[in-house]
């Protein structure tokens, strides 16, 4: 099967929403996708930001596999790093290496922007993760640890 991986622009909205749906199943979170889904026009906007980098894998004219990426410009030194925020492949097209092909899209793009690096936190309990990202990291860190902080 010939998976291409797409990074998506502020028309994309349709395309968007596909990944919505796959992040909402491989997450198993309806309640946070579901509740209050954004319109359109917010979608759009989100795409057009030049620090947003969403990709999706298609096959057939669908999406099975997406991540999503931010642009961090940094103060040390005159470069950027990028945020992998989140990444699924639909079950039933895992383990074909769509998730490798997507992240070396994304380095691809990362040499866009002038980006030195990839960074991405993973729990220690989501073993698919830990093993993919170990594989593409020269890190070798094995403690993980993951907060949010609450705004509101």
């Amino acid at each position: 099967m010939d998976y291409s991986c797409k990074r998506l622009g502020e028309n994309d909205v349709e395309l968007i929403q596909q990944l919505r749906q796959v992040f909402r199943v491989a997450f198993d979170e309806d309640d946070t996708w579901n509740a209050n889904p954004p319109k359109d026009s917010y979608l759009s906007k989100v795409l057009a930001d030049k620090n947003y980098i969403a990709l999706v894998a298609i096959l057939n004219e669908e999406v099975v596999g997406g991540l999503v990426a931010h642009v961090l410009p940094k103060i040390d030194q005159a470069h950027s790093e990028l945020y992998l925020y989140d990444l699924a492949v639909a079950s039933e097209h895992r383990r074909r290496g769509i998730a490798t092909k997507l992240i070396e899209t994304l380095k691809e793009v990362g040499r866009e922007v002038g980006a030195s690096v990839i960074f991405v936190q993973a729990d220690n309990v989501d073993i698919g993760a830990v093993a993919l990202y170990g594989k593409l990291s020269d890190s070798k860190e094995t403690d993980i640890s993951h907060f949010d902080i609450r705004i509101d």
